[in-house]
């Protein structure tokens, strides 16, 4: 019952995307409401995406080594922000002190986008890798914080009460309680993160940037070439996607190890 379920599940994914691919061909290649030159048809941006991956014009560089630039720095500015924002924001939640005392620096710093922050960074670091990585560090940090002080404040004062019964310690309380109550909220900041994290860098490389996807699409709009532009699209969905699958099964693993304990 539980495999029909899955397959049944799938299915509806797959048609779902032959739906609106189907749609998108009869739109422009068919009815021709757009012309190509605008909004390109599925099949020259298929056409286009197999080109790039051997072919550097218009933007010097092939389509994989736009993608390894932007995962270089996506990834770097990432683990940095999940390596410092995760701690933060269960400290923030769980300790008080911690909280009054990080608290009025986040609420400043939250609100302000990480475009704002591109030109103070290119100013400090110049242009290169760091000015992106330290914005996708301040993106991802905030949206980690966010859930991961979500998530431990959801805990069931109930269950810590359970746990001063027994004579748990501040410690275990945390790690064998608040924290695997506030797993799935801690995963969801962390994809919230990715996301985050994508969208600094292409902002980013839009404005300063030599490769990485997100100078490929500014390329692909200087030089008139739309398909270019749904190419580099395309490629960030699809990586995003990738690490979200990865996420959850991390996710799952995580879980599954706690439960265990």
């Amino acid at each position: 019952m539980l495999k029909k379920k899955k397959w049944g599940y799938t299915l509806a994914s797959l048609v779902s995307v032959v739906t609106v691919l189907a749609a998108w061909y009869i739109c422009i290649n068919v009815l021709h409401l757009k012309a190509e030159t605008v909004f390109p048809g599925p099949i020259t941006v298929a056409k286009t995406f197999f080109q790039k991956l051997y072919t550097k014009a218009p933007d010097g560089a092939t389509l994989l080594v736009h993608l390894a630039s932007s995962l270089k720095v996506a990834l770097l500015g990432y683990a940095l922000g999940v390596v410092f924002g995760v701690p933060v924001g269960i400290m923030m939640a769980w300790n008080k002190w911690v909280d009054r005392f990080v608290r009025p620096l986040f609420d400043l710093i939250r609100p302000v986008p990480g475009l704002a922050w591109i030109p103070m960074f290119i100013l400090l670091f110049g242009i290169g890798i760091m000015p992106k990585a330290a914005v996708i560090f301040l993106s991802t940090a905030v949206a980690c914080i966010v859930n991961c002080y979500t998530g431990i404040r959801q805990t069931r004062q109930e269950h810590l009460w359970v746990g001063d019964v027994f004579g748990a310690s501040d410690a275990q309380k945390l790690f064998r309680i608040a924290i695997p109550t506030a797993l799935p909220m801690i995963f969801t900041g962390l994809r919230v993160a990715m996301g985050a994290a994508w969208m600094a860098l292409v902002a980013a490389e839009l404005l300063a940037a030599s490769e990485g996807l997100g100078y490929m699409i500014q390329q692909g709009r200087y030089s008139s070439k739309p398909a270019l532009v749904f190419v580099g699209m395309l490629m960030i969905g699809l990586v995003g996607l990738a690490m979200d699958v990865v996420l959850h099964w991390l996710e799952k693993k995580v879980a599954k190890g706690m439960n265990a304990e």
